[in-house]
C-alpha cells in the first residue's frame, strides 16, 4: 500500500531522517521530558537540514515538497517516545507557518518564515481562550486600531510553544459585533510590552511547553495584519484541514509504535511455560487493534493525496482525526495491558505513550466539535468552502 503513495526518495528520506533523530533528538529526551524545555540547538539543526521547510517555497529557503515527505516528518516523530516533542516540531512548522506562508506579506516572510524555516525563530499559532477552546467563534481576545497601531487585549491558552517561542501568530477580533466575521490573524513578536506567558503543568506532551498567555494593551504595527482584516475565521477554518490531517497521521504513527513495541515484548515475555503471543485471546485483540490502525493509515494516507493535489478534505481530514485519534487510545490502553504491571512502570513506554496520545481527541477541535461539524455536512448538507485558492 506505501508504494502507491511513497517513491524511493520518500524512503530515502525517512531513513535519513529516523537516523537524524537517533543521533541527535533521542540522547536528549528524557532530559526534555522531565525539564519541560527543548533547548534551542535542536531547532537550529532542524532549520539546517531543512526539515522544517520541506512544503514551503524555495524562495524562503524551503524545498516545495509534496505532502508525503510531510507524512514521514510526522510519523517518524511519533516513534522516538515523546509525542511532546514531536508536538513542539510540527506546531511550529504546521500550525504557525502555515498561516505566515499563506496570509503573510512577502515582509512577514522574509523576516518571519525564512527564519522559521532556518530554525532561527520558533513560532506558536494562538487561538484557544480560556473560555472558549472549541468555539473558535466566540473568542473575547481584540485588536482595537488606533493610529497607526492595533492594540491587542485578551488571553489564549493550551499553546504550544507558547512559553518559547519568538513571535505568535495571533487570532482577535477587529469587529465584535460581526462576530465569526469580525475575527483578523495578526502577527506579534513575543518580547513586546505587555505580554505574559504562564507555563501549563500538564498530564502528557511533558517535553513540549504549553501556555497560557495574556495581552495587556499591546501594540503592534498595521502592517502586521495577516491577510485582510475580517478573514480570519475562514482562514483558520481553512488551515484546520491540515492540522486534523497532521494530528490523524501522528495518531496512527504512534499506534503502530505502541504495536510494534507490544508484539516484541509478547515474542519474549513467558508466562505458564510459553511465550505469551501464544495465548489466543491476546493474539486476536493485537490483530483487531492492528487491523484498525491500518484502516486509518490507508485512509489518512488518501486524504493526504487529495490534498497534496489542492483539493478541499474538511470533510475527510475532520474524519481522519475524530477515528484515528480514538482507534490510536483504543490500542495504546490495550498494549499497556498487554504488559501487566510493566505496562505501569514509566521504565517501559507505554505509560508515557498512554497520556501523551490521550490529548488526541481533544486538542485542535474534540471529537465532541468534531462530530457535530460531521453532522452538519453529512446529514443537514453544509457545504464548506475553502476561503481562499491555496
Amino acid at each position: 500500500m506505501s508504494s502507491v503513495y511513497f517513491t524511493e526518495e520518500h524512503e530515502l528520506f525517512r531513513a535519513s531522517f529516523k537516523d537524524f533523530l537517533q543521533k541527535e533528538v533521542v540522547p536528549h529526551i528524557e532530559k526534555w521530558e522531565k525539564t519541560g524545555t527543548i533547548e534551542r540547538f535542536i531547532w537550529k539543526k532542524f532549520g539546517e537540514m531543512g526539515f522544517f521547510g520541506l512544503r514551503y517555497p524555495e524562495a524562503y529557503g524551503g524545498m516545495n515538497l509534496d505532502l508525503f515527505y510531510t507524512v514521514v516528518f510526522l510519523e517518524e516523530l511519533q516513534k522516538i517516545h515523546s509525542s511532546g516533542f514531536a508536538a513542539a516540531m510540527w506546531a511550529h512548522a504546521y500550525l504557525a507557518m502555515t498561516h505566515l506562508n499563506a496570509e503573510g506579506s512577502e515582509r512577514i516572510k522574509h523576516e518571519y518564515l525564512a527564519p522559521s524555516i532556518a530554525g532561527d525563530k520558533i513560532g506558536a499559532l494562538c487561538i484557544s481562550e480560556p473560555f472558549g477552546g472549541s468555539d473558535v467563534a466566540g473568542m473575547k481576545t481584540t485588536a482595537v486600531k488606533k493610529g497607526d497601531k492595533y492594540v491587542i487585549n485578551g488571553s489564549k491558552t493550551f499553546i504550544t510553544n507558547g512559553v518559547y517561542a519568538d513571535y505568535y501568530v495571533v487570532a482577535a477580533k477587529t469587529s465584535p459585533e460581526k462576530g465569526n466575521k469580525g475575527i483578523s490573524i495578526f502577527l506579534m513578536d513575543t518580547n513586546v510590552p505587555g505580554v505574559s506567558a504562564t507555563k501549563l503543568d500538564k498530564l502528557g506532551w511533558r517535553a513540549s511547553d504549553t501556555a497560557e498567555i495574556a495581552f495587556d494593551n499591546v501594540e503592534i504595527p498595521l502592517e502586521n495584519l495577516m491577510g485582510e482584516e475580517g478573514k480570519g475565521f475562514p482562514y483558520i477554518m481553512q488551515h484546520f484541514a491540515l492540522e486534523r490531517l497532521v494530528m490523524a497521521i501522528n495518531a496512527h504513527a504512534r499506534a503502530e509504535y505502541a504495536l510494534d513495541y507490544t508484539i516484541d515484548y509478547m515474542s519474549k515475555r513467558e508466562a505458564f511455560g510459553t511465550t505469551i503471543n501464544k495465548f489466543q485471546a491476546l493474539r486476536h485483540t493485537l490483530v483487531n487493534h492492528a487491523t484498525d490502525v491500518e484502516h486509518c493509515k490507508i485512509f489518512n494516507y488518501a486524504a493526504t493525496a487529495r490534498l497534496n493535489k489542492g483539493e478541499y478534505v474538511v470533510k475527510e481530514a475532520t474524519m481522519a482525526k475524530l477515528k484515528s485519534t480514538k482507534v490510536a487510545d483504543e490500542t495504546i490502553y490495550s498494549c499497556l495491558q498487554m504488559l501487566g504491571g510493566y505496562g505501569y512502570m514509566e521504565e517501559y513506554p507505554l505509560a508515557r505513550l498512554l497520556r501523551d496520545s490521550r490529548l488526541g481527541p481533544i486538542g485542535g477541535g474534540t471529537s465532541e466539535i468534531l462530530r457535530e461539524i460531521l453532522s452538519k455536512m453529512i446529514i443537514d448538507q453544509k457545504d464548506y468552502q475553502p476561503a481562499v485558492k491555496e
